[in-house]
Formats: structure tokens, C-alpha cells, sequence
């Protein structure tokens, strides 16, 4: 079986999918390894250290598509200016594709579609579920660690003032104030990276123990409280609030929002489009300068003015629609994602290499499309499919 590490392709995306003792590590499993060249120049490994592990080098990905039986990718597939295709339409019908899907965001339900219609076996690595059993395979949590601290980085690079007080000959600046929507690993992140910064740092989860936690490394509590048996789903994740508690959060929130001057945006619901929380008139009570981070974009964005990939200026507030932060780290994200996906294609395939076991909890939660249907829970409710 042969496995396809292409390069990415997507706008700033240096991370690559498996780094070269990787590679040497899937060939010692039995499969046979294609590397696009230059796949690993972002994360400075190069095609030496891949040949040297055992991988063949091909020149580009019209071949590596032709040839690959399951492709490793990092971001969901994208077209291609060189070939001028979508690498959704590249891969070889029949194959198999691990990365990150988002399938539940509206802007990939095409994408989705063209998976399904062409038999491709896809595999999302965002709904590796958050079990004992699955840590090593988590992902999301890995990319989410660099997400949550280089957010904050790119929020102060944007800010027009500093971030922490500054005593002066003829005064004081204040800190900057921050705050921090959604406290999962993102959120926790950010916390941290903004109280190390120097900012006055504010936090709302609809989660007690999320909200527990992001003050336990510093931030105040603000905001929202809502029911124990709507806020929280499997694993601790937060569920997709009802439209009248979603109203609640949105009162909640906006005087913090309209007060802040950064506001890092990370709520989300597993495998669901994340929720508006940030609407337009929030955004023009902001004070001019300010900045919003929105790294929910991936599954639809927080902020109602988000544009994926975008950094914008709306009513003078800087909005950053950036898809791939955790690429902005390449060296430490792939080295993370690589091993991840080393340990998922180990479970995949437990039962012999191209036989996955689809009675295994994670595959189950991570399938998205097989035998020419979608199975993903979140795409199918997001795309109204019954």
C-alpha cells in the first residue's frame, strides 16, 4: 500500500504531514512511501532526509495523486495553481485521504461532495474524539496548544499600543485588555500567552470546569452561566447552545467585547458549525485599533464578519480570519501533527495495512466519507442531509 505525503498547497502553510523517522516508521509498518518534493522544506526537512528514510521523491502532485493509495495531508484539500485543480478532483478514485476536514464548515461542503462522489475513503483528523485511548492521536489538541499561543503573538503584532503597562518619565500606560471566548486548549493557551504579554486578561466559557480552569492561570471570569445539561456534551466539549441561551450568551458578552482591545475567539462545538457570537454593532462599539482573532474560522468562524484567510478592517477593528495559524510554527506543529498521524494510521490499519477497522471508536468518529456516502455527524446536520 502507498502512502502520499504531498505538499501544501494552502496559503502559508509550511507544517507538513509526516517528517522523515515518520516516513521511516510507515515503511517499516510495510507501506511504501511517495514524498512530493519539497514537501518538508517549510518544516526544514528536506528531500535528502526523506530519501534517507526510505521515501521515493516525486516532482509533483499530479503523480503522487496518481499513485498514492492513502494521502496524508495536513489541511483539507485545495486547488492547485500548478496543475489547476482541485487536489479533491487529484486523488485517485477509490484511494484513501487523512487530514484535516472541517467538514461541518459550510465553505467545504463542496469539497465534501466531491470526496463522496468520487469514492474517496476520507478521515478527518478534528473529530479524533478526546479519550485516554486517543490522546496520542489528538491532533486538534496538539494544534490547538500552538493555535491559542500564536494568536495572541499575531493579536499584539496588529495592536497599534502596547500590551502590558508601561511606566513612563511622564506617565503610565495602561495594559491593553484582552479576552479570551472559548477556554478549551485554544482558549487556556491564549490566557497564558496574553498574561505573559502583560495584558488584563477576561475569559467566558459556557463550561463551569473550562471557565475553572482559564482562572486558574489568571484570567477573570466574565459573562455567561448556562445550564449544566445544555452547555456540556461528551468528553467535555461544550454543545451547540438552543437559539434563546445562544441570544443570553451574545447579551452577555458584548460589553466585554465592546471594552477590549483584543479578543481571541475559540469557541466551538465538535464536528458543528461554531457559533455566532460576535455581531457587527459589537464590532462598531469597539474602540478604533482594536483586534479580533478568530480561530473558530476553520468550522465557520465566531465573529459575523470573519472572511477565512482574510485579515480585514471593519468599522477601524482589525478582523483576522487567518485558517492556519498552528503553519506560522511549522518545525513544532509538524513534528506534533506527524507523530499524531503516525499513531492514527497505527490504529487505522491494526488489523492489517489496508484494512481499516471500522469498528474502532475513533475511526467511526474521524469517518467522513466512504462507499460513495457521507457518515460525519456534524457534515450531515450542517448540510441538511437526513
Amino acid at each position: 500500500m502507498v502512502i502520499g505525503i504531498p505538499r501544501e498547497i494552502l496559503s502559508h502553510e509550511n507544517r507538513v504531514a509526516a517528517l522523515p523517522d515518520a516516513v521511516a516508521k510507515y515503511i517499516g509498518l510495510g507501506f511504501k512511501a511517495l514524498v512530493e518534493s519539497g514537501a518538508g522544506d517549510g518544516a526544514l526537512h528536506y528531500d535528502d532526509e526523506y530519501r534517507q528514510a526510505g521515501a521515493e521523491i516525486v516532482s509533483g502532485p499530479d503523480e503522487l495523486y496518481s499513485r498514492a493509495d492513502i494521502v496524508l495531508k495536513v489541511k483539507q484539500p485545495c486547488r492547485c495553481e500548478e496543475t489547476g485543480r482541485d487536489e479533491s478532483e487529484m486523488l485517485r478514485e477509490g484511494s484513501t485521504l487523512v487530514t484535516f476536514l472541517h467538514p461541518a464548515n459550510p465553505a467545504h461542503h463542496a469539497m465534501i461532495r466531491t470526496l463522496r462522489d468520487r469514492n474517496i475513503t476520507s478521515f478527518t483528523m478534528d473529530g479524533v474524539p478526546r479519550t485516554s485511548r486517543a490522546q496520542r492521536m489528538d491532533a486538534l489538541t496538539s494544534m490547538s496548544t500552538i493555535t491559542g499561543y500564536k494568536a495572541v503573538i499575531m493579536a499584539a503584532c496588529h495592536f497599534p499600543k502596547f500590551i502590558p503597562m508601561i511606566g513612563t518619565a511622564i506617565g503610565v500606560v495602561k495594559p491593553a485588555k484582552c479576552l479570551i471566548v472559548g477556554c478549551g486548549v485554544v482558549g487556556l493557551q491564549a490566557v497564558a500567552t496574553a498574561k505573559r504579554l502583560g495584558a488584563s486578561v477576561k475569559a467566558v466559557d459556557i463550561r463551569k470546569d473550562a471557565r475553572e480552569n482559564a482562572a486558574s492561570v489568571g484570567a477573570k471570569i466574565a459573562g455567561f452561566d448556562a445550564p449544566e445539561e445544555i452547555a456540556l456534551g461528551e468528553g467535555g466539549y461544550a454543545k451547540a447552545l438552543p437559539a434563546d441561551w445562544l441570544e443570553k450568551e451574545r447579551d452577555a458578552i458584548r460589553p466585554h467585547v465592546e471594552e477590549a482591545d483584543i479578543v481571541i475567539l475559540s469557541a466551538l462545538v465538535p464536528g458543528e458549525v461554531a457559533p455566532t457570537l460576535i455581531t457587527e454593532q459589537m464590532i462598531i462599539n469597539m474602540a478604533p485599533g482594536s483586534v479580533i482573532v478568530d480561530v473558530s474560522i476553520d468550522q465557520g468562524g465566531n465573529c459575523a464578519l470573519t472572511e477565512p484567510g482574510k485579515e480585514i478592517l471593519r468599522h477601524k477593528a482589525l478582523i483576522s480570519g487567518v485558517q492556519n495559524i498552528p503553519g506560522s510554527v511549522p518545525v513544532h506543529a509538524s513534528w506534533l501533527y506527524s507523530n499524531n498521524l503516525l499513531e492514527y494510521v497505527k490504529n487505522l490499519y491494526k488489523n492489517g495495512i489496508g484494512n481499516p477497522d471500522l469498528e474502532d471508536d475513533i475511526v467511526r468518529e474521524t469517518l467522513v466519507t466512504m462507499n460513495g456516502k457521507i457518515h460525519h455527524r456534524g457534515a450531515l446536520k450542517a448540510m441538511e442531509i437526513s
